[in-house]
């Protein structure tokens, strides 16, 4: 029988050609070189004598170029033949033959891009420019009327502000107009995974130059009493000795003068400038002697001490106010001494003058010493000492919190560009050597605190172009530039900036998240480029305003203001966001959109506070129909009455008869050291006024009557983590609510049971609660890639956690006063059915 096939009388399976196969085979075929054939018994073979002979004696003495070529002719022909079809053949333009980091579109419009040894090839490959004929002729305006360059960053900048490193952003992130300035939101890349990476096991860095710095100038006692009436009077306060003395960074919150707790403005950060003079000499009672008019009486004047504030860029016109309203009573109280050294204090401005980069991660420490170049002018003992063991550090956690580190450094162009500081290599069996250094006065002397320092550092001595050309002459390329005289020294200052989630008053069932630590850099304005250019080639990320309230949302603190209810930028960023998304939702067609009605959300833009503590109703439809129960009722909760729990008859006549200059209405943040007292005592809402009283009265201000007790009680928030028991992803806005001791039973029952049986875990999730079981809201809500799971940040009444917390201790049947239980509340979506099961823990923080 014949075969089917061509190679039937074989066993073997036909190989398969591909178009790979086909490819290599015609490039092989492309780039051989022709041989022309000899045939046998030829004058040229004869001609060559016995192979044995030596090949110096077959060379001929002279040699006729033309009949030599005119011999070869075949051979260079088939040579230039065989380049010709070689390059022909490939179809491999110059920019494919770069690897995938190097290509860039910007390439095929500029040959300088490619590397040298391509740039003939590419130019080859270059479409020649080809101008279209315009069938008008535009008028061109006069060399008089033409906009320059900087006219039209001017002109760009009339509605609000641009960083000096705004061209560099705007090149690589998405902008936009925040709290008057242009600023950066997220990178156009995907970077959320990668950034925060880079945060736990590299470095990142953020361009914070927009935050606000107040600069106060003034004898010592007066600025501790300005400081007194406007900081937060719980912990230590800016006036105590470790944060007078310079050394450390005292991070407070801002009130409103007679009005704490309530008149929370925003956090900040105070620090002093240090003394110059050291603490053995006879100038460390900070006074100096000054001779009267007539030269007969001596009297001693303090010299004038300087504290500069930092603070959110939207609340300065608020600390401002605050600031001179104390400045005032400070005033009142000093009588007939006004005006006098002694009590005159100036408030200046320095935004614009002092640049800010925040710098996190484990790798910050390697990245600023390879970056930059402490001169020769720095002679401190101490600073030599840490900056030498700045890059074994594994991270600046391991330094005391708040430090400040003054020094200066060199131009970073100089060594442009620069490598990171690589740590030595340690024997494995020894512990990472103590840092050898404590904060001290000596250590964070600096010369940026000088305005007559800065001001001529606002322009460089030297643009990047004489940098480029004093490095061209040298005979090394590459080689870092000797500082010369006329070059510009820089004074910084590095501050230890730690985001760490502070001890909650529960204990949680799961191991808290790592804390992340980096500096805060500090130096003077018009260097932010070279600053940024040099921090970016040793290899850190840069990120934006999302990756900065990913970094809080990951270590489990509060990030102003978004999870700051109660303060006036709390409730005009919600504001803003509830008309962005009510106006986006109103433009989806009703069968894309969700049904908030239907499913039942009381408050699906904006989280309505004053309904949660009961201070207000909930409003009416336009019919009549109320859209939800309005009345509290009494707590379906099984736990003992709070007396301090008036009803409204009882709040509406506390309001109507109360002074002017007492509590409002409002929520309020109960945080801090008050809060954890609260937590451990049995009967917290009963003590809270008096503790209140304490601190107004180490305020300064006066104490409030029992009134305004029941108020306090009543409108205070506290703000609690969330970890999911299970599975589900709270998002912003989730519904938190409270639940019977029956439920938490059932609950618990079905987690340990979870493995072998979900049905009854549904039935819960679709069990809808009621309305008046809603105790607060979540403000920040997402998967936790720090944790790998559901994790959010909200805000809870401060009540209601109270009576959870009692209702987790009956539950277990433990003692709060010997151990912490962690109560358990539900959380649902605005936009979903499914209520999911949450432990909540307290921030105190």
């Amino acid at each position: 029988m014949a075969g089917k096939r061509r190679n039937d009388d074989t066993d073997q399976t036909p190989e398969v050609v591909t178009g790979r196969t086909k490819k290599k085979v015609r490039l092989q075929v492309a780039r051989t070189i022709a041989v022309q054939p000899v045939a046998s018994g030829s004058s040229q073979i004869a001609a060559a004598g016995p192979s044995n002979t030596s090949t110096s004696k077959r060379l001929p003495g002279s040699l006729d170029v033309e009949k030599f070529v005119e011999a070869r002719s075949f051979e260079i022909e088939a040579m230039h033949k065989a380049m010709k079809t070689a390059s022909a053949s490939s179809t491999q333009r110059a920019w494919q033959a770069l690897p995938r980091h190097l290509r860039r579109r910007a390439a095929s419009h500029d040959v300088r891009r490619v590397p040298l040894r391509l740039r003939d090839k590419a130019r080859a490959e270059m479409d020649p420019v080809s101008k279209k004929a315009s069938t008008r002729v535009k008028p061109q305006r006069g060399k008089d009327k033409r906009e320059t360059r900087t006219e039209s960053f001017v002109r760009r900048q009339k509605e609000k502000t641009w960083l000096e490193t705004h061209i560099w952003h705007a090149k690589r992130m998405h902008m936009e107009n925040m709290w008057g300035y242009r600023l950066a939101v997220q990178p156009t890349e995907k970077s959320f995974r990668p950034s925060h990476r880079a945060s736990v096991h590299g470095s990142i860095l953020h361009d914070a130059s927009y935050m606000s710095l107040i600069e106060l100038k003034g004898p010592q006692n007066v600025l501790e009493l300005i400081l007194k009436y406007c900081c937060d009077p719980q912990g230590a306060g800016p006036g105590t000795k470790r944060f007078v003395a310079g050394s450390r960074v005292n991070d407070t919150r801002i009130y409103t003068p007679d009005m704490f707790p309530h008149g929370l403005i925003a956090p900040a950060s105070i620090l002093w400038r240090p003394d110059s003079a050291p603490p053995s000499s006879g100038n460390s009672t900070q006074q100096q002697k000054a001779s009267t008019a007539k030269g007969k009486q001596k009297a001693t004047t303090p010299i004038p001490r300087v504290v500069w504030i930092r603070c959110h860029p939207a609340s300065y016109d608020a600390i401002i106010g605050v600031l001179q309203q104390c400045t005032s009573r400070v005033m009142k109280v000093a009588g007939g001494n006004v005006g006098t050294p002694e009590t005159e204090v100036e408030i200046a401005d320095l935004r614009g003058e002092v640049n800010m980069f925040e710098i996190m991660g484990p790798k910050a420490n390697q990245v600023i010493k390879g970056a930059f170049t402490p001169s020769s002018a720095c002679k401190n003992e101490d600073f030599n000492k840490l900056w030498l063991a700045l890059g074994n550090l594994q991270s600046t956690g391991s330094l005391p919190r708040g430090m400040v580190i003054g020094f200066t450094v060199n131009d970073p162009r100089l060594k442009f560009p620069p490598k990171n500081a690589k740590p030595e290599l340690l024997d494995p069996t020894h512990l990472v050597p103590p840092v050898p250094v404590f904060p001290s006065s000596a250590l964070a002397q600096s010369s940026l605190w000088d305005d007559t320092v800065r001001a001529p550092l606002k322009t460089p001595m030297y643009k990047k172009k004489d940098i480029d050309r004093r490095k061209s002459q040298n005979l090394v390329p590459g080689t870092p530039l000797t500082p010369l005289r006329q070059d510009n020294r820089i004074p910084v200052l590095l501050i230890q900036r730690s985001l760490e989630a502070a001890s909650s008053a529960g204990v949680s069932q799961r191991q808290p998240s790592e804390a992340l630590h980096g500096w805060t850099l500090l130096f003077p304005s018009g260097w932010g480029m070279p600053f940024l250019s040099a921090l970016t080639h040793t290899g850190t990320r840069i990120g934006g305003q999302r990756e900065r309230a990913t970094q809080t949302f990951e270590a489990g603190t509060l990030f102003y203001p978004r999870d700051f209810p109660g303060t006036t930028l709390f409730e005009t960023e919600e504001a803003q966001r509830e008309a962005e998304e009510k106006a986006r939702w109103e433009r989806t067609p009703k069968a894309k959109r969700v049904n908030y009605e239907k499913l039942g959300t009381r408050s699906a833009w904006r989280a309505d506070w004053e309904v949660v503590l009961g201070l207000e109703k909930r409003e009416e439809k336009a019919g009549g129909e109320e859209l939800v129960s309005t009345q509290r009722e009494k707590d379906e909760m099984q736990v003992e009455e709070v007396p301090e729990v008036e009803d409204e008859a009882i709040i509406a006549t506390t309001k109507a008869t109360a002074p002017a200059s007492g509590p409002t209405q409002s929520p309020w943040l109960l945080r801090g050291p008050l809060l954890a007292r609260m937590v451990a005592l049995p009967n917290p809402a009963a003590t809270l006024l008096e503790e209140v009283n304490k601190l107004r009265q180490h305020h300064g201000d006066k104490p409030f009557d029992v009134g305004h007790g029941r108020v306090l009680s009543r409108s205070a928030l506290v703000s609690v983590r969330l970890r999911m028991c299970g599975r589900g992803v709270m998002r912003d806005l989730a519904v938190i609510y409270a639940m019977q001791d029956e439920e938490v039973v059932q609950w618990q029952e079905a987690l340990k049971t979870k493995g072998s049986d979900g049905e009854h875990d549904n039935e819960l999730c679709d069990k809808v609660p009621p309305q008046d079981s809603i105790i607060g809201y979540i403000t920040a809500g997402n998967f936790s890639l720090s944790r790998g799971e559901g994790y959010s940040i909200g805000a809870v009444s401060a009540l209601q956690y109270f009576q959870l917390l009692r209702q987790a201790c009956r539950l277990e049947g433990t003692d709060r006063g010997t151990k912490m239980s962690v109560p358990m509340v539900k959380v649902r979506n605005r936009d979903g059915p499914k209520c999911r099961p949450a432990f909540l823990e307290l921030v105190d923080a």
